[in-house]
């Protein structure tokens, strides 16, 4: 795991800006602390900031070929390079220089091109320099698990892992008013899009080829379309499967040349990821956090239990709000795009707990998108198939409208997931999902920016462009379920994990997420998956024996912080005086001072406010701060 960096000059005057590459190398040595290399050769610069995990003696990269031809940065792990390699010998009779998975991928485009990108079987971001050719090949994994961002103009192609890394060249920053809309709805940026007009993200499954004469941009995978497939195994069957191509996932993902554990938070997901590796590894170091003042928070107890049923050598992280408060500054300064999900910063807090011991961990991150592990969409499930649960919820919408909701409270939780229910009944399809993923609704939206803020109408076309599935009349949840690959997965799930993982120097892996899993699973019917309002039917099929009653029964309980006693006492007036200031509100001319005022005061008197509204607004006016003022 690493992160790459680089710019390509169509001309002299693009040129100039090679001299920020070690400036922009700096910038991303959280992500490479093993190792910093870099190429320059007349119009081309590339840059290189190493954690070592495989053949960690001769992986130094930038990575040239034998010919000198061709040079390589690569950000990812390949776990089929041996097979890879093999073939490479075989049928190319290519001489390979060291052990390393970089070197197989750069021997694999000089042989394949483009196509050897179908044969990998990893997460990936890499450049590639053909130097005879005199263009840049750059390309993104499947499904977006390594990040990419690029700028392009006239004079130069600029790429990077992180927008920081971007930003580091001296590049326009124009913030994208259409962006900042989408943020605020859904508490991230989708790709392509950025915060910013002018920087982009690759797509998953995409390349870009760069030369003098222009720019191609292709997407070389698409997830397989899984509307009402035909079931050809049974239920038992694919569930045996499942456990088939999850076993081999794991052995792929074990394969390192330092430690590696696993992240346990006593949910389903990454209690199936230690249930197979600890098959595989004899005990296995697995990692939990909990909250000792927010016990709604704490899932210790259950993760615990699973290390105690697989004998894991486990360390339980138990934090206090004062730990939050005192880890806060630092989470946010790891961010460079308005990133709102707040889970990144407990989970900031475990990578930098777990990294001084170990180098690569497993998570059970991506199996919510693929096999519908959502509350929503168990939500989704109830308002297709409607029961007296639902019927008494909307009898008596006008009592439970006036109920507090709130995230920080059982009670207030359950009371905010009727209100969403049964708002959400009330839309059509498309409309409805939408809500499922938004933090502000529209007519909270409303109330939120200033009435002149612009970038409404391009962000109701992304907006369409995102809902493009449910226009297929034959409707069942696999609709909801692609989307959220497509959407959900990289753009909030991966970019989270990545982020706050690489922050600390700490390779994370997904084995939900290997290609010939993911793949199998979407081609299920969707009963397979959501069954009878049980989330997530065949992968608990698969591991009903294996895996505790008090697990399998537990319902979804998000990564989640409590929000509320931040706010309460750790950072009251930094938020009020410093982020949410009369002067910064209206220098900025994108929000209602009216409804600031309101936010300000509910923090003041601790009212009743949704905390992730607030949470949102906070990464915004520190990174507003950080990036548009300093």
């Amino acid at each position: 795991m690493c992160g790459i960096t680089g710019i390509f000059a169509f001309n002299q005057i693009g040129s100039f800006y090679m001299i920020n590459l070690g400036k922009s190398m700096d910038s991303l040595s959280h992500r490479g602390p093993d190792g910093r290399g870099t190429f320059v050769d007349d119009l081309i610069a590339l840059g290189h900031r190493r954690l070592s995990i495989i053949d960690t003696e001769n992986g130094r990269q930038p990575m040239r070929d034998i010919t000198e031809r061709y040079v390589i940065v690569f950000n990812g792990e390949i776990f089929n390079y041996q097979e890879l390699k093999k073939q490479l010998i075989e049928k190319f009779n290519y001489s390979f220089q060291s052990h390393s998975d970089t070197e197989v991928l750069l021997a694999a485009y000089i042989n394949w091109g483009a196509d050897c990108l179908t044969k990998l079987n990893g997460f990936f971001a890499f450049a590639i320099y053909d130097k005879q050719a005199h263009e840049i090949f750059v390309a993104r994994d499947r499904l977006g698990v390594k990040p990419l961002l690029y700028y392009i103009d006239e004079d130069k192609f600029i790429f990077a892992s992180e927008m920081k890394s971007v930003l580091s060249y001296n590049i326009p920053r124009n913030v994208d008013l259409a962006s900042v809309r989408q943020y605020f709805t859904s508490g991230y940026i989708p790709e392509p899009n950025s915060i910013f007009t002018d920087i982009k993200k690759v797509e998953a499954g995409s390349y870009l080829k760069i030369s003098k004469s222009g720019i191609v941009q292709k997407k070389y995978y698409e997830l397989p379309k899984t509307t009402n497939p035909t079931a050809t195994v049974s239920f038992e069957q694919a569930a045996v499967q499942v456990k088939e191509l999850f076993a081999q996932s794991i052995k792929d993902r074990l394969v390192a040349d330092v430690p590696v554990g696993a992240f346990l938070s006593g949910g389903i997901d990454s209690s199936i990821v230690v249930a197979e590796a600890s098959k595989q590894i004899e005990s296995l170091n697995t990692f939990s956090i909990g909250f000792k003042d927010a016990a709604l928070f704490d899932e210790s107890k259950s993760a615990e239990l699973v290390a105690k049923t697989f004998q894991t050598n486990h360390t339980s992280i138990v934090l206090g709000t004062k730990d939050l408060a005192d880890n806060i500054m630092d989470c946010l300064e790891s961010m460079s795009e308005p990133f709102a999900d707040s889970a990144t910063l407990p989970l900031f807090v475990l990578c930098k707990k777990v990294a001084p011991s170990i180098k690569v961990v497993l998570s059970g991150d991506g199996a919510d998108e693929l096999f519908g592990g959502y509350n929503k969409h168990k939500a989704e499930w109830m308002v297709k198939n409607p029961s007296n649960k639902v019927k008494l919820a909307k009898a008596f919408e006008p009592i439970i409208k006036l109920l507090t909701a709130n995230r920080n409270t059982a009670w207030g939780d359950k009371i905010r997931q009727i209100q969403k229910l049964i708002n959400g009944a009330k839309l059509n399809d498309s409309e409805r999902y939408y809500l499922w993923c938004s933090i502000f609704p529209a007519n909270q939206l409303l109330k939120l920016f200033d009435t002149k803020f612009e970038g409404k109408q391009e962000y109701e076309k992304r907006k369409t462009g995102i809902l493009h599935r449910f226009k297929d009349k034959k409707y069942d949840m696999n609709q909801v379920l692609h989307t959220d690959m497509d959407l959900v997965l990289g753009s909030d799930m991966l970019h989270k994990m990545d982020s706050m993982s690489m922050a600390n120097g700490l390779e994370m892996r997904e084995p939900f997420l290997d290609n010939r899993l993911v793949e199998f699973v979407m081609s299920l019917p969707a009963t397979y998956k959501v069954r009878d309002g049980d989330t997530k039917a065949v992968l608990k099929e698969a591991y009903k024996t294996e895996l505790p009653k008090e697990i399998l029964s537990k319902s979804k309980h998000g990564f989640d912080v409590p929000l509320s006693i931040l706010f309460s006492k750790e950072l009251k007036e930094w938020i009020i005086n410093e982020l949410l200031n009369e002067k910064l509100i209206a220098d900025q001319q994108i929000f209602n001072w009216n409804y600031i005022k309101i936010i300000r005061e509910a923090i003041n008197k601790n009212g009743n406010l949704d905390e992730l509204h607030i949470w949102s607004i906070i990464v915004f006016q520190f990174w507003w701060k950080k990036y548009m003022i300093s």
